[in-house]
């Protein structure tokens, strides 16, 4: 069995190893990691001969640890990630390359078209109807997107919103509100098998999925980092925000929203943005939350999203593809019976 690992924005963990009568045999770690002593590798890879292939990644990581002792240096990985790239063996977890990527940079649509294509384009996925799929959003209104268990008179301000031609929708995944402008927002999503993010907790595989996209920031001259859960952020502020939800039908929806720029006294006229969330990101102003990609890079929005599918078309191949009229109508059912109903924009009132 093998298992790969990449620890975001540290060194490339590898698990191989056998399986008998349920339990670890021949074990063996390697990467472009750093370790010191040498023989260290040698205690590690004994820390996992004879584990029952149930055990859980914490299980495995305390295993590795106490192997190790005192006086061990571990660059760019640790005792974690050798425990997930062990579970992603055992389950048997796919890599980036094991699959064939398409890129879909969409036309405009209205913001419940977008809600309800997300969660038809994640189910063809999980059929195999359609390949694992990078899609760029293209918005055709201003908008709110709620997150799935938020409050909607706790989040939007309904009169502020109809104030500024703002349609406000519920999407799927959890998290937290969004305010969106066509031309000012940066929005994609993944869809991608289970397999890919086998092994990994929910936490684990936000940073995983992103770690592509903080790679694209910085090249792009933005010392761009993972903030758990589900931020992406730079010393200038905070970049982009996640979501996540995981199918029933073996696939997962990660979706991500950037500010390219931003209309941030709108932004706080819509959004019911409170004293004590403010506070506890360190400011007293929603204009210095978020610092755009336009003011942090100078290009245009089409020029980062080019250089962000490059980034992705270079680490894991990227073809070209489309959504078809079939899809686009079966979400537009979708539409009707759930995202545009207010029975589901109020399923939290």
């Amino acid at each position: 069995m093998h298992g790969e690992y990449k620890v975001p924005g540290g060194k490339l963990v590898v698990a191989d190893l056998d399986v008998v009568d349920e339990h670890v045999r021949n074990a063996q770690i390697s990467g472009d990691f750093f370790l010191e002593p040498d023989d260290a590798l040698e205690r590690i890879n004994g820390a996992l001969a004879g584990l029952q292939v149930a055990t859980s990644a914490a299980q495995i990581a305390a295993r590795v640890r106490g192997a190790l002792g005192d006086g061990v240096e571990m660059l760019g990985f640790s005792p974690e990630a050798v425990a997930v790239a062990v579970r992603r063996a055992l389950t048997g977890a796919t890599g980036w390359r094991d699959h064939e990527w398409e890129f879909v940079h969409d036309v405009p649509r209205e913001p419940a078209l977008q809600m309800a294509l997300d969660e038809v384009l994640t189910e063809q996925v999980g059929s195999g109807e359609r390949p694992p799929t990078l899609r760029v959003w293209e918005w055709a209104s201003n908008a709110v997107i709620i997150g799935s268990f938020q409050s909607l008179r706790n989040e939007v301000d309904l009169d502020g919103a109809t104030r500024h031609d703002v349609t406000v929708v519920r999407r799927i995944s959890g998290g937290g509100a969004m305010f969106v402008e066509p031309g000012n927002t940066i929005t994609y999503s993944l869809y991608v098998p289970e397999s890919l993010v086998s092994g990994l907790s929910f936490i684990e595989s936000y940073a995983f999925l992103d770690d592509w996209v903080i790679g694209a920031l910085n090249d792009l001259g933005i010392a761009a980092t993972y903030q758990p859960i589900n931020d992406i952020t730079s010393p200038a502020g905070k970049i982009a925000g996640a979501a996540q939800k995981r199918f029933a039908g073996g696939a997962v929806l990660h979706h991500v929203t950037m500010a390219y720029d931003m209309d941030a006294d709108k932004m706080v006229q819509v959004l019911r943005i409170g004293r004590e969330k403010l506070s506890d990101k360190g400011t007293k102003s929603a204009n210095k939350r978020v610092d755009p990609l336009r003011s942090q890079t100078g290009l245009d929005r089409a020029d980062v999203i080019s250089r962000m599918a490059g980034t992705f078309r270079n680490r894991y191949g990227l073809l070209d593809g489309t959504i078809s009229p079939d899809t686009v109508a079966l979400a537009e059912e979708r539409v009707a019976a759930k995202f545009g109903t207010e029975e589901w924009l109020t399923r939290v009132p």
